[in-house]
């Protein structure tokens, strides 16, 4: 790195509104030598031992938090709906769970920094000793996010880090930092020092150099598989770290699903914020039966969705996040259907950043709608037969997230439960369920880790051992 290139001014960032471009804010962008002086920061703060906080203090801190976010939850709403997109009744439904979040926190402390004794004297060599077990903070937390929950991932990268007593540096999406940097504004507030906790917008290389700097000692990941593991590689000798990418997840539809409770949940699973959800329904394996059956109720729920403005109380699907995205979506509508699928409702832009809920059938298994993480608002329908046929294709792509089956058969549950390659498998429930207690990773490219604040908590924290000679 040359000394022009770490010495170069600060840029300047606008914020815009994915849906009409409008600006929302302009914030500046830290620096090669930015990320350095918070690194030493960091890392300053973390060797001395002396000055790190109890674990009532970081529980007074994470309760005053929760307090502060709770008061200003419209603004974090309206704020979700402006620079990410999402529809306003699902943005305050995000602050929720980043309120929960907090408080799950300040209720796993307890448990996940308890040690254990470790039974001495069952051989000559440990008579007289005594020993047992601690935990201690891994060390210089590094945070990268994605757009997609701007309020709700960074709870989920900075609250345990701050729970555990891990010094962070978090680095937001370029496209939606605003959340972010309210959010630690407001950490502050609640009592956590300004060093314990900085938020660096910065562009890719910048953030290459915090991720790799060898003063870090756990690296947090949330974002596309290439850029996740082209990371990953880069980290220094002994950094650990966690990824979550995302994947193309399955649904089977067996012939006896209670099709009024599955289509509303499909509905629901596929289209919610536009589809950009890691684990949105992408891929429904139904029953030769049901197919058309609920290939058509899917189609004209779908063409029922209000389009529109995220800001709107009214909009149930939002923009793509950027006019790029809905370029992309297009295509690849457009070329499975120009290989024989049936589209059913939309295949079509609405603006240059919105597009329409799109459900196609029977789309090329080698099709990239078929194979390829879509993020955006596209469910793919196929005809099975034989189920075990249906599952053997769910799992061949080289992601593994979520899935799911609809079924009132409990053998044909189990069945799926068993087979489908997944971390998690959802009965009679969409892909994209999820509560912040649960474990939630991906399997394969799709993720590296188990994700889940109580797991990510335990993640950031280390094992340390006193043994005692008694003699």
């Amino acid at each position: 790195m040359t000394e022009i290139a770490e010495t170069k001014k600060a840029q300047s960032l606008n914020v815009n509104s994915p849906f009409d471009g409008s600006l929302i804010e302009t914030i500046q962008m830290q620096t090669v030598a930015d990320a350095r002086t918070m690194l030493e920061k960091a890392e300053t703060l973390f060797k001395n031992r002396d000055g790190w906080k109890e674990h009532h203090e970081r529980i007074a801190i994470l309760k005053k938090l929760a307090l502060l976010v709770e008061k200003e939850a419209e603004s974090f709403a309206m704020l979700i709906a402006q620079e990410g997109g999402k529809p306003l009744v699902d943005a305050r439904i995000e602050v929720t769970r980043a309120i929960d979040g907090i408080h799950l926190a300040v209720n796993e402390l307890p448990n996940i920094m308890s040690g254990k004794e470790i039974p001495m004297g069952h051989t000559p060599a440990s008579i007289c000793r005594k020993a047992y077990t601690t935990y201690e903070p891994i060390g210089v937390v590094v945070a990268v996010s994605a757009f997609n929950h701007p309020l709700n991932l960074i709870i989920h990268q900075v609250v345990p880090a701050i729970a555990v007593g891990c010094p962070i540096i978090v680095k937001p999406a370029l496209i939606t930092p605003l959340n972010c940097i309210r959010f630690v504004e407001l950490v502050h507030q609640a009592g956590l020092p300004q060093d314990w906790c900085q938020v660096c917008v910065c562009d890719n290389d910048v953030a290459e150099k915090l991720v790799t700097s060898e003063k870090i000692n756990f690296f947090t990941f949330i974002g596309s598989a290439k850029v996740g593991w082209q990371l990953k590689s880069k980290l220094a000798p002994g950094v650990r770290c966690a990824l979550e990418h995302g994947g193309a997840a399955p649904v089977i539809v067996d012939e006896t699903a209670d099709l009024n409770k599955t289509i509303p949940s499909l509905l629901k699973g596929g289209f919610y914020h536009a589809g950009q959800v890691c684990v949105s329904v992408q891929r429904v394996f139904v029953h030769d039966s049901i197919t058309d059956d609920v290939a058509k109720r899917l189609s004209v729920g779908a063409s029922k969705l209000k389009v529109g403005d995220a800001t709107k109380e009214d909009t149930e699907v939002g923009p793509l996040i950027l006019p790029r995205e809905v370029d992309r979506v297009d295509e690849w509508v457009q070329e499975a259907v120009s290989e024989g699928a049936e589209l059913l409702t939309g295949g079509k832009k609405l603006s240059n950043t919105t597009y329409a809920p799109t459900v196609i059938l029977n789309p090329p298994i080698d099709a990239k709608v078929s194979t390829r993480e879509i993020f955006g608002p596209v469910v793919c329908v196929y005809s099975y037969t034989d189920r075990k046929k249906a599952i053997e294709i769910a799992n061949s792509l080289n992601v593994a997230f979520q899935a799911a089956i609809y079924t009132s058969d409990l053998d044909v549950a189990n069945d799926c439960i068993k087979h489908l390659d997944a971390t998690a498998v959802m009965v009679n429930d969409h892909t994209a369920f999820r509560v912040d207690w649960m474990p939630f990773g991906g399997r394969r490219s799709s993720g590296y880790g188990i994700g889940g604040i109580g797991y990510t908590m335990h993640d950031m924290i280390q094992p340390k051992m006193a043994i005692i000679n008694e003699v």
